[in-house]
């Protein structure tokens, strides 16, 4: 049975939108499966509904050939949308693997342009690197792009078959003062996530030595899969650097340093963020500050997009509690909770020229939000360490998020 994802109500409401439905993320993050879930949703109401997976080469062949060759493979042939609809029917095309097509923006655009009545396309890509390489400006207002992260701890609860902490959570979260007998099993659960991360495959696994073994093959396969993709030349240094950025998560990337450490140009250390970023790896998050042109000068900091990747490229996977880097595990943990409810851009962070420093600045509205402190013991936060961020911004509240922080578990 294929288990639910958050994504997966949207998905189904913009089934009826004529623009394309562009799903990405990263490999291994679950996409198939929500294209194949998507699938059996439109067979239930007895749509023409069809999948095509282009890793397939026979069928990549024939439709960088001739876009409409892809109706070659479905029982169903459309008309196009000048002339009248006389079959009446709409025709759900789901496309698996779209990057792979040698110019992905043309075929969607010929698709939309000449179908777009008669035609309905959802689609994965496994890298936002070759949507913005092969994607133009020529899709815009014919498509709407859908992230897919790893499983958020909600997500990650119900694929683990867990509806009774599921359902704790939300007591703990709207009674107050509530005393729950279940606190000991939350917490085993989140320091397994914190170990182990969120990847779908990595969290249905039961045995631990057999989720190591699959963050290994993710490390080793897909991340290299992705270099070679890109045209990585360098390959030691790109993945030296990888592993760089994973003993430094939360902390801001200073590209002068990285460069110095790997003796390469400050261009190619760019080239590898780019592509790191665009193949959905790490998330730099922008500093928060008034002065625009100070925010975007500064310094970003860096988080991972999977808790179970950085600590494979780390090699460690020792109980969060008793490691060094905890507090790092929560806070990169937070970061992927909190991109479930806001934006990426408006996740920031405020840092002082005098070293003071908050985790996490949640730009809600224009000068308007909250800020929140990750610590992994409540008792080492102090108020008086952020006055004058509370005096310069007197429209956000802070708060300290700490392991015990239930309430932020139920996203």
């Amino acid at each position: 049975m294929l288990k639910s994802r958050k994504l997966y109500s949207a998905l189904v409401g913009h089934l009826n939108d004529k623009r394309h439905t562009i799903i990405t993320g990263s490999r291994q993050v679950g996409k198939s499966s929500l294209l194949k879930k998507l699938y059996k949703h439109l067979q239930d109401g007895h749509q023409k509904v069809f999948f095509i997976n282009l890793e397939n080469k026979n069928i990549l062949d024939a439709i960088n050939s001739d876009a409409d060759a892809i109706f070659d493979f479905t029982t169903e042939t459309p008309e196009k949308s000048l002339l009248t609809n006389t079959k009446g029917l709409i025709v759900y095309l789901l496309i698996d693997e779209i990057q792979y097509l040698s110019n992905p923006t043309r075929f969607l655009k010929y698709l939309y342009d000449e179908y777009q009545e008669n035609v309905k396309i959802v689609a994965t890509g496994s890298s936002a690197f070759y949507m913005d390489r092969k994607f133009n400006d020529s899709l815009a207002g014919r498509k709407r792009i859908f992230h897919l992260h790893p499983l958020s701890f909600l997500e990650y609860l119900d694929f683990n078959n867990k509806p009774a902490l599921i359902k704790e959570l939300s007591f703990i979260n709207n009674k107050k003062n509530y005393k729950s007998l279940l606190l000991t099993q939350i917490q085993g659960q989140l320091h397994e996530y914190l170990t182990y991360g969120g990847y779908p495959a990595v969290v249905l696994e039961k045995n631990k030595q057999e989720k190591i073994w699959l963050l290994e093959e993710l490390k080793n396969s897909y991340v290299k899969r992705d270099m070679f993709e890109a045209g990585i030349e360098k390959e030691e240094k790109f993945y030296t650097l990888l592993q760089i950025l994973a003993d430094q998560v939360g902390n801001m990337v200073n590209k002068n340093e990285l460069s110095n450490t790997l003796r390469i140009d400050g261009k190619t250390i760019d080239n590898y963020l780019y592509v790191l970023q665009k193949s959905f790896h790490v998330y730099l998050i922008k500093p928060f500050h008034k002065n625009i042109r100070k925010e975007l000068t500064k310094m970003p900091k860096l988080y991972f997009n999977d808790i179970g990747l950085r600590n494979a490229l780390l090699n460690r996977f020792e109980t969060p509690s008793l490691r060094a880097d905890k507090g790092q595990l929560l806070e990169n943990f937070m970061f992927g909770q909190f991109r479930y409810v806001y934006q990426t851009d408006q996740i920031k962070y405020w840092r002082t020229t005098a070293g003071k420093e908050i985790d996490f600045v949640i730009e809600e509205s224009y000068i308007q939000g909250k800020a929140f402190e990750v610590k992994w013991n409540k008792s080492q936060f102090n108020t008086k360490r952020y006055k004058e961020f509370l005096q310069t911004y007197a429209a956000f509240s802070i708060e300290c998020i700490d392991v015990n922080n239930y309430d932020l578990l139920n996203i």
